[in-house]
């Protein structure tokens, strides 16, 4: 049952999701505090916590620029799918063009988290399926929401943290 990637409802009167924010392209700090605005205005989205910013070097892909990368946790009103869209359409209101996978970007916004689901859809992954592995995103992340248990691995992110390398995380903006 552990693999088992079954749609679990979500709760339409509100769900809490993790969402992790980067950003290596142009300037970066306006860009993910205008993207944080975004979500902020969106109706159905209520911003909870919001991580520090923390400056990590790129993992992967093309050389290129460091990346400030950060996470909130959302009280949502939407699908897990409706909320990707909302991401995705903001991304692209930041100037996101996909070229090349693990390339640099303006805006890269990716939901870590949903509630406790597990979901796999041709789309969209959740938990996010590397997001244990890469302290860019759980150090942020742990900062806001250390308890949170990971589906998956059934670990709260505070553990989940300890078993990585986080000497290339650091923190760059404290909120």
């Amino acid at each position: 049952m552990e693999n088992d990637k079954t749609f679990i409802k979500y709760n339409p009167a509100g769900s809490r999701s993790a969402i992790a924010f980067g950003s290596n392209i142009g300037e970066s700090l306006a860009i993910l505090e205008g993207a944080m605005k975004s979500l902020e205005k969106t109706p159905g989205i209520i911003i909870k916590a919001k991580s520090s910013w923390y400056r990590t070097a790129p993992v992967g892909g093309p050389s290129q620029p460091d990346y400030l990368n950060g996470a909130a946790i959302l009280e949502v009103q939407l699908s897990p799918q409706k909320l990707l869209d909302t991401l995705l359409n903001i991304e692209q209101e930041f100037g996101r063009v996909r070229q090349k996978h693990w390339g640099p970007r303006t805006l890269d916004l990716d939901i870590l988290l949903f509630d406790d689901l597990i979901l796999e859809t041709p789309d969209l992954q959740i938990p996010h399926p590397r997001m244990t592995q890469r302290a860019f995103v759980l150090v942020p992340l742990a900062e806001i929401a250390p308890d949170w248990i990971e589906p998956v691995s059934r670990e709260p992110i505070s553990q989940l943290l300890q078993k990585l390398d986080c000497s290339n995380v650091s923190l760059s903006i404290n909120l």
